[in-house]
């Protein structure tokens, strides 16, 4: 990143120990505070990540930053046979596997606690990893990407669903007030967290998203990465080839 964005800015701990710390205490009104705030469309968004992964027939998926696990059980949902999801957070990995047993998916899904820049698993394991809203908050983004580089298999797909930032007049602007006014009081008002939505909004303002971010996947490695932006910018899903 341009610029090194944390949560808790009076706080000595690294960034990922903050991070943990963020998560852990807004996980339990995380899923409501995220529909509202995206107006639901993120459910969309995720929804063509899941179609991405299927295309490429991928039986074995690992999901990093899984949250609450949104995205793990939108892959199960969506007949991939093993679905791993991984967070730093327990707290909402927590959430995340209340879900999965009401939802009665604990057979396709495990939710694991884990560093996405130190993964637990052997080179060439998965034949499709996601990150859906995660690598802004990796603390090394290479050092992460070449993780998840070196666990996945070959010609296996990395799809990474972000935020980015709209270009074109009103919606730049419109973004901007949205982005760096509403999201935070909302956060403040609803979240058990003050600095929460201070930092999400902060965070993705920071990350090289687009072309920028699709460069350093080609320069990690992967083969080829293509760019498809969501909703007049708001977001951008990257689909890269190892």
């Amino acid at each position: 990143m341009s610029k090194r964005v944390i949560p808790y800015k009076e706080s000595k701990l690294g960034k990922k120990e903050q991070v943990t710390q963020m998560f852990d205490t807004v996980s339990s009104n995380y899923d409501f505070l995220n529909r509202v705030l995206t107006f639901g469309i993120d459910v969309s968004w995720r929804k063509k990540v899941v179609n991405f992964v299927c295309a490429q027939k991928a039986k074995n998926v690992l999901d990093i930053a899984t949250g609450t696990g949104d995205l793990a059980i939108m892959l199960a949902q969506a007949n991939i046979d093993k679905v791993t999801g991984l967070d730093i957070s327990a707290g909402m990995l927590n959430v995340g596997k209340k879900k999965i047993v009401t939802l009665n998916l604990e057979d396709k899904i495990d939710m694991i606690l884990g560093d996405s820049e130190n993964l637990p698993f052997s080179d060439h394991s998965f034949d499709a990893i996601t990150v859906g809203f995660g690598v802004r908050n990796f603390e090394n983004l290479e050092q992460g990407l070449n993780e998840i580089y070196r666990v996945l298999k070959p010609k296996g797909v990395f799809v990474v669903l972000e935020t980015s930032q709209p270009t074109k007049f009103p919606i730049k602007q419109g973004f901007a007030f949205y982005s760096k006014s509403i999201i935070p009081t909302v956060g403040k008002m609803l979240s058990k967290d003050k600095n929460a939505y201070q930092y999400l909004p902060e965070s993705a303002a920071a990350f090289p998203y687009g072309e920028k971010f699709n460069n350093i996947l080609l320069k990690i490695g992967f083969n080829s990465s293509k760019i498809y932006p969501q909703t007049f910018g708001a977001a951008t899903i990257y689909r890269a080839i190892k």
